[in-house]
């Protein structure tokens, strides 16, 4: 049971540990020497795929190879690396192309605010087409000014809506 509880933090830690590494990579990598492979997905060029679809293989490899070493090795913790490093992949993919650029068509009119939040911060991110003077690099943990603008955006739509009742 200890061994099991242990795996689960270590997924976990992994989880929340790879927003920060999404957050550098994508600042110092995606805007930096990598450019070439992200550059297509702020400057939007024809088609479905985008030369950084890439980064879904680049960061699925330290995953497959966590999981593979430690299921095939019985290295429990290796496994758990793995795993948390596969969920935030899915969360990743779920939040950004699907959530926010809704390149898959699931979830598209969505009034909860932290949804409302996330597009609104990677909105500002996308408003840079080139590679410098960016903002909000991360994912899933978002600036207090965005929270701060939407709840202002809420206010702003509720007083509008109780005005023209009256």
């Amino acid at each position: 049971m200890v061994s099991v509880l242990f795996n689960l933090l270590i997924v976990i830690a992994t989880f929340f540990f790879m927003e920060g590494v999404a957050w550098f990579t994508h600042k110092y990598v995606m805007h930096g020497f990598l450019w070439v492979l992200h550059k297509d997905h702020h400057q939007k060029e024809p088609g479905f795929f985008e030369k950084n679809d890439a980064f879904f293989l680049i960061f699925a490899i330290p995953s497959f190879l966590c999981l593979y070493f430690g299921a095939t090795r019985n290295i429990g913790w290796l496994a758990s690396i793995g795993t948390g490093i596969l969920i935030y992949g899915i969360a990743y993919f779920l939040v950004h192309d699907v959530i926010i650029h809704q390149r898959f068509k699931w979830f598209t009119r969505s009034q909860n605010r932290y949804i409302k939040v996330l597009r609104w911060a990677h909105k500002m991110h996308h408003k840079h087409l080139g590679k410098e003077d960016g903002e909000s690099f991360g994912m899933l943990i978002v600036a207090k000014k965005y929270w701060d603008k939407v709840k202002r955006d809420e206010q702003i739509a509720t007083s509008h809506a109780s005005s023209s009742h009256h």
